[in-house]
């Protein structure tokens, strides 16, 4: 790891720009598909979108061109600060039969959002201090996996399956790439499947009834099926190249419903077609193998295990909404990141984005 001061040039040439523009090509895109959601009017959704969309691009110059070396000093204070955020949804009532956000002085934030990158960041703490020889101790990783089980529980409590689930595999991946030797892997995937009955009866009833809506959609096609039906009723009708900007009739007939947030991806492929979508897919592609591509070149371990958590958790963010949208997994209620309007999870991308550019920057392997 080079130890060196950075100078101001050299940290300009080492940010990584092609990263920043393709999550500004993402915001873009969210913009324009929000503009035609609101039926062709900036407002409410595609104006705030834009403009949050260049507050996070400053974010992430802004952390880019800091050595964020305090992140791994208060990474264990960070996570008890955000389980602290967690546990205190669980006596406030936001609506609807769920307890997720937090509002102070008009600011409506979700604490589950950046509880992802905190639990990574306190995993690649912890393991970063591991010895090698210890790596495949099963002791090693009761402390990794409290670390994890807390707030997973906590927002499954809200409910908030979708964003638990997320958590869990974005936080089980920097295990992975620390070295879990696979007989605890395997070990665990039985585990799980044993313990699917038990899972199922903690769901809640509406869980449930995605569950058995994914299984079989068309048993209720004007209730529980309704969402995934018109979703693929409107990726169907766009064909190859879709119907064109503003000309979507699911959407704009509103039978496509949460166009502006979870189904988001839905309108685009109805107005552009299947070749739209391969364009935004190809994007995050870029996007997430960038980020991967500089786990390998950062220097410290902390700095890898970070990026490829990081990676991960976008990767997931991306999986589970395309997969949720196209019926491959049942509706939890997963924006598209960059894309989809709501200001936590995209100031949680821009955040992850500032987090991986200060380590490319400042904590590299090269001289």
């Amino acid at each position: 790891m080079n130890t060196q001061p950075v100078t101001m040039g050299v940290k300009f040439i080492r940010f990584p720009w092609h990263l920043l523009i393709l999550a500004m090509a993402l915001v873009v895109v969210g913009s324009l598909a929000l503009y035609s959601a609101s039926g062709g009017s900036w407002s409410p959704w595609a104006g705030r979108h834009a403009v949050r969309g260049a507050i996070g691009a400053a974010i992430v110059i802004i952390l880019g061109f800091i050595d964020l070396k305090f992140l791994r000093k208060w990474s264990y204070a960070l996570l008890l600060a955000s389980i602290v955020s967690l546990a205190v949804l669980l006596v406030i009532d936001s609506g609807r039969f769920v307890s997720r956000w937090i509002t102070i002085a008009g600011f409506t934030f979700q604490p589950s959002e950046p509880a992802k990158i905190l639990v990574i960041l306190a995993l690649a703490k912890y393991f970063d201090t591991v010895p090698a020889e210890r790596i495949r101790s099963f002791t090693t990783y009761l402390p990794a996996l409290a670390l994890i089980a807390v707030p997973f529980l906590l927002i499954l409590k809200q409910p908030d399956l979708g964003t638990a689930l997320a958590l869990l595999l974005g936080s089980l991946s920097v295990l992975f790439v620390v070295g879990l030797p696979w007989r605890y892997i395997l070990g665990s995937i039985v585990l799980g499947v044993g313990s699917i009955p038990v899972m199922w009866s903690q769901l809640h009833n509406y869980q449930k009834d995605r569950v058995m809506t994914f299984l079989n959609p068309g048993a209720d096609a004007l209730g529980a099926g309704y969402q995934i039906t018109q979703s693929k009723i409107a990726l169907g009708s766009g064909g190859l190249f879709g119907k064109g900007f503003l000309m979507g009739s699911q959407s704009h007939l509103n039978y496509l419903p949460e166009k502006q947030t979870d189904f988001v991806f839905t309108m685009i492929g109805e107005e552009f077609g299947l070749v739209g979508n391969l364009f935004i897919l190809t994007i995050y592609l870029l996007l997430i193998g960038g980020i991967l591509g500089i786990s390998f070149r950062v220097g410290s371990r902390f700095a890898q295990l970070t990026c490829s958590g990081l990676a991960v958790m976008l990767f997931l963010y991306v999986f589970v909404n395309v997969a949720m949208v196209t019926g491959l997994l049942p509706v939890v209620g997963a924006p598209l990141p960059l894309i989809s309007y709501g200001g936590t999870a995209m100031l949680t991308v821009f955040i992850a984005l500032g987090i991986v550019a200060s380590q490319a920057v400042h904590d590299r392997s090269e001289n």
